[in-house]
């Protein structure tokens, strides 16, 4: 009886091949339809997001016109190497005559200055590519500033090099995974913080884009399956915990985007636009958590479905425990990971506190180790958090009938 159920069963469910390609049309037109809409509405959105306010009053950095140039020859240099406190790095003075690569003025020879000092150090020679500032003096005369070495080449070599590893070992995924990031720098850039510098609620909107980016990015990688969805709504509530966690630690220190660094800069700057800068540091927070929880997200869910493809009886207790066995080693390195990609960016800060042997309750009282504390370990609490609900989720899923 059983046997004929299950024979009825799958005879109902069989489709024919004219019935498998109407549907395959019609999914694909509907999900060419949707890519449309969305990327007008996305390309929209950001045009009028960006689109200059006539009552902004240009800073004086955008006054200023940055060109490549070429040295074309050293006239004069009195650099000598000082192994005292500069490891061997020349100080003094070269005179340089440039030739301009690009701009306005591209194909003109100018004449600069240009100073070696410890950490203004652009030692140059002959045929040397770097970047300088122009601008024109009080009769008119153009003149050049070392701005520093032009590194464009180099960098964008070392970005193709990343593209092409990850598309040649990743494959189809790769390259899905590409346009994940692409994305999600797109809409931190042309999005998220013209919106900031706009006044609008940061905490929102980095929510907000961060609900998007994962959505697209783990739909994009694996299309809408329940192994995606059960990584985006898993990574949501993790980013989510670390970002409560986060506010509420700061409410109760009291910390927030005030006590960061660069915060001076920012009030003289953007706060007379509108920018709210107290809710920075949770926005911060969302951010930084967010690739670590993504990527603990998605393994536990892919490591549950492929539990549950090879063995359709589990149950879903069974799925949940594999599922956090899975999560607690992926767990262990990623907060490993997120705690020490914040301490590798203050390193120099950190052998400076050392240096001047500050004493601990100085030290941890201090803006910049709190506000370090309060990210790395709030980002540490959302990836342990996303375990058990990745792997509750992914299971519930994988069990359902329907």
């Amino acid at each position: 009886m059983r046997k004929n159920y299950k024979e009825a069963e799958y005879k109902h469910n069989v489709k024919t091949p004219d019935k498998i390609s109407k549907i395959s049309q019609r999914g694909i037109i509907i999900r060419v339809l949707v890519l449309i809409l969305f990327l007008g509405i996305f390309i929209t959105a950001a045009v009028i997001i960006n689109r200059p306010d006539p009552t902004d009053v240009p800073s004086s950095a955008s006054r200023f016109v940055f060109v490549p140039a070429r040295v074309t020859d050293v006239l004069y240099d009195d650099a000598e190497p000082d192994y005292v406190r500069s490891e061997g790095r020349r100080l003094g003075k070269q005179e340089l005559k440039i030739e301009i690569l690009g701009g306005v003025h591209k194909g003109e020879i100018l004449q600069l200055t240009n100073y070696l000092s410890a950490l203004a150090n652009v030692d140059v020679h002959t045929g040397d590519r770097i970047i300088v500032r122009i601008d024109t003096n009080e009769k008119g005369m153009l003149y050049a500033v070392m701005y520093n070495y032009d590194r464009s080449m180099v960098l964008g070599v070392f970005i193709l090099v990343f593209m092409l590893l990850l598309v040649a070992i990743g494959g189809k995924k790769g390259a899905k995974a590409l346009l994940g990031l692409i994305f999600t720098l797109v809409c931190i850039w042309f999005i998220l913080m013209p919106l900031m510098m706009r006044g609008f609620n940061s905490i929102l909107i980095t929510s907000v884009i961060a609900v998007v980016t994962t959505t697209v990015s783990l739909l994009l990688l694996d299309g809408f399956t329940r192994k995606a969805v059960s990584a985006v709504l898993g990574c949501t509530a993790g980013v989510a915990a670390a970002g409560i966690i986060a506010a509420l630690v700061g409410y109760l220190t009291p910390f927030n985007g005030f006590n960061m660094s660069d915060a001076e800069s920012l009030i003289l700057n953007v706060t007379d636009k509108g920018m709210k800068i107290s809710g920075l540091l949770v926005s911060g927070v969302l951010i930084a958590a967010l690739g670590a929880v993504m990527d603990v997200a998605m393994s536990i869910a892919s490591s549950v479905n492929e539990l549950y493809m090879l063995n359709h009886d589990l149950s879903l207790g069974k799925l949940f425990v594999s599922g956090m066995n899975i999560g607690r080693d992926a767990m262990g390195t990623m907060a490993n990971t997120l705690i020490l990609a914040f301490v590798g960016s203050s390193l120099n800060t950190l052998i400076l506190t050392r240096a001047y042997d500050i004493p601990f309750i100085q030290l941890i009282n201090s803006d910049y180790i709190g506000v370090e504390v309060i990210q790395g370990v709030a980002g540490s609490i959302g990836i342990i958090l996303t375990v058990p609900l990745v792997a509750f989720i992914s299971s519930w899923l994988m069990t359902r009938r329907s």
